[in-house]
């Protein structure tokens, strides 16, 4: 880790798709640590992955740091690197999913100078296996939140 970066590694998970969801964030700074953790009622897989991202963005104190994101998600990660979202936002995300997370996550991806990196996932990475863990054990919790974006978004759809 270089100085002046912070280290994000995010996993998301859902027990069905969609089901009961949650997240998992291990942040790394210098000889710093934060872990974070969320679970919802109902949500998917993807939407889980997504919201890792932005909350371990949102969570940042200071805005001249350099972020590495580690994920195992190739939907965010080739969705950022390849310029798909960028695409889709100049298109106003028409017939996409998970709007909301999309345009959440650029306006913090313009704000931090990020880089996001694809891991393997079950791959004995200590710091993903611990998202992995932080994810589903937050999917099993008592008091799961709502996500209101996903559940606004499947009603749309049925008018």
């Amino acid at each position: 880790m270089a100085p002046g970066e912070i280290v994000i590694y995010t996993d998301g998970a859902a027990r069905g798709n969609p089901g009961p969801g949650g997240l998992g964030v291990v942040m790394l700074y210098g000889k710093h640590r934060k872990e974070l953790s969320e679970g919802f009622r109902l949500t998917t897989n993807n939407r889980m992955e997504l919201l890792a991202a932005i909350r371990g963005l949102e969570s940042l104190k200071r805005e001249d740091l350099s972020v590495k994101i580690y994920t195992d998600s190739r939907y965010v990660s080739d969705a950022v690197n390849k310029g798909w979202v960028f695409s889709w936002e100049a298109k106003r995300f028409k017939n996409k999913k998970n709007v909301d997370l999309w345009q959440q996550l650029l306006v913090l991806y313009r704000k931090y100078k990020v880089q996001f990196i694809w891991v393997k996932g079950h791959a004995s990475i200590p710091e993903n296996e611990r998202c992995d863990r932080l994810a589903v054990e937050a999917s099993h919790g008592a008091s799961l939140q709502k996500d209101s974006g996903y559940v606004e978004n499947k009603d749309e759809t049925l008018i």
